[in-house]
């Protein structure tokens, strides 16, 4: 199940990866969006993929736009919840519901730059690298467990769009993978931590390379 608010890039990228394998035995269930106007929505549409929406402006509340989205999820009974681009703050009950169950991806290295506005805050503060992080979500804005994450350089010449480009093929990249190990089992949030069933391994470029491969059973 994925949540988006707006363009659907890491939709694309996470459909691919379904199709393709990198996500081994998963369909995406549903695409529901606060706004009906989201363009991943078609993108999804033209996959053949259920839509719906549940627009927040029709609710007086945060909690009762959250209840009526767990409502909608929970026909579907996914085994993930995926937030892709969606753009709400969730309230705590809403996250509680699906704890160990609730992924995201946020565009900087956290705990570095939480929030909005990540590009143009990692530039004023002149730092050398910036990034993407995946990481289960807990009522905290921004301060689940990091799954995995993948840094980009910050270039001298660099403006937010540029950067932000540049963030954006990383998380591409890493939100699949992240996907596929907690659905697989291979990772999962225990007592407030990720916790890996098997070693994770690392390798000298996996900064900017992500190499986040799962090691094959002897």
């Amino acid at each position: 199940m994925l949540l988006i608010s707006g363009r659907g890039s890491n939709l694309q990228s996470i459909l691919r990866a379904c199709q393709t394998g990198q996500i081994a035995d998963a369909e995406i269930a549903a695409v529901i969006s606060n706004r009906a106007e989201a363009p991943g929505l078609m993108v999804a549409q033209a996959a053949g993929i259920p839509t719906e929406v549940t627009d927040h402006r029709d609710f007086p509340s945060r909690a009762e736009f959250d209840t009526a989205l767990q409502q909608q999820i929970d026909r579907y009974a996914p085994d993930l919840v995926v937030l892709a681009g969606f753009m709400r703050q969730l309230t705590d009950t809403f996250v509680g519901h699906y704890l160990g169950r609730l992924v995201n991806i946020h565009p900087s290295l956290l705990p570095a730059f939480p929030g909005l506005h990540t590009h143009a805050r990692a530039i004023a503060q002149g730092v050398c690298w910036h990034g993407a992080s995946v990481h289960f979500v807990i009522p905290e804005l921004d301060a689940g467990p990091v799954i995995i994450q993948a840094a980009v350089p910050v270039h001298t010449d660099d403006d937010p769009a540029r950067l932000a480009a540049r963030v954006l093929a990383a998380e591409h990249e890493i939100y699949p993978r992240a996907l596929s190990a907690v659905l697989s089992g291979w990772c999962s949030l225990k007592e407030g931590r990720v916790r890996w069933s098997e070693p994770v391994p690392f390798c000298a470029d996996t900064a900017v390379n992500p190499v986040f491969t799962r090691p094959s059973s002897p």
